[in-house]
């Protein structure tokens, strides 16, 4: 589940950087995939959030990148919220509830159709599933914020634990 509370697009960041912006967020790290997020030729601004042993690397060989580094909260939602689609590279992640923060904070996703994606993006609404990256980038960009903020407060905490409490054999 996503926390609700945190996640969401009350303080968006103003990158004042030509639009649109496109966000990755997560560890920065060879098995993310990010330099097929870095590599696609795409209008606007592209923003990298996170840390990890990749980043001094990609910050070198892509200079036209905003690297915000490590960020954690509230300060992390603004960050994402101040972006306007969320583009998830990876191949390999299982799960990916960095695409349920991203919605939470009214981004659509770019992504493509493997394991997690598929599980958390509602295709056509929430974000767009393309094995070609940059066709789902281009066209998240026509989703609607608020669909996104909806779906992930179905997925919220709360929610999530009321789904929990109903499977439970209670007074067995």
């Amino acid at each position: 589940g996503v926390d609700m509370a945190v996640f969401n697009d009350s303080n968006a960041v103003d990158y004042h950087l030509p639009g649109p912006v496109w966000a990755y967020l997560g560890r920065v790290a060879v098995e993310k995939n990010i330099e097929a997020f870095l590599d696609l030729d795409l209008p606007g601004s592209k923003i990298v959030i996170g840390d990890g042993p990749d980043l001094d690397r990609l910050r070198t060989a892509y200079p036209d990148c905003r690297f915000a580094g490590y960020r954690f909260g509230a300060e992390l939602a603004a960050h994402l919220a101040g972006a306007d689609i969320f583009v998830f590279p990876s191949r390999t992640d299982t799960f990916g509830i960095v695409l349920l923060e991203a919605m939470a904070c009214g981004l659509p996703v770019a992504a493509y159709p493997v394991t997690g994606p598929i599980d958390v993006v509602n295709d056509g609404v929430t974000g767009i599933l393309d094995e070609d990256l940059a066709v789902a980038c281009q066209r998240a960009l026509s989703l609607n914020r608020e669909d996104c903020k909806v779906y992930a407060a179905s997925r919220s905490w709360h929610r999530c634990t009321e789904e929990f409490v109903s499977h439970l054999a209670l007074g067995v």
